[in-house]
């Protein structure tokens, strides 16, 4: 968590946050592919090591699953493609009716602007 909230600028800076929009054939820069990296293997080192118990990082939905969640929006913002153990944890964040709600609340945000 303490990764997450304090760190991947260049993920932040080159994939904006933007829950309703799909942006394909986006150009990654070369830090920001770095840092997607460094996620999937964060990911993937909680699910090997702590996942048994369920689809998120430790097993149970919890905090950590919390801070990476707007880091999954991106990821399908922006679609950055996954592999193994990252992919099932996106797919399992973005099938949480809490996020489906976020995701639609933002969209009916962006339709009071137009």
């Amino acid at each position: 968590c303490a990764e997450m909230h304090s760190g991947f600028a260049d993920l932040r800076r080159n994939c904006p946050m933007d829950m309703i929009a799909h942006v394909a054939a986006h150009q990654i820069t070369d830090e920001t592919r770095a840092q997607i990296q460094r996620i999937t293997e964060i990911w993937t080192n909680c699910r090997n090591e702590y996942g048994a118990g369920g689809d998120f990082l430790f097993g149970r939905f919890g905090l950590a699953d919390c801070f990476y969640a707007p880091v999954v929006s991106r990821f399908q913002t922006y679609d950055i493609a996954l592999q193994g153990r990252a992919k099932a944890y996106t797919d399992a964040i973005l099938a949480r009716n809490d996020l489906k709600e976020w995701i639609a609340d933002a969209a009916q945000e962006e339709a009071r602007r137009a």
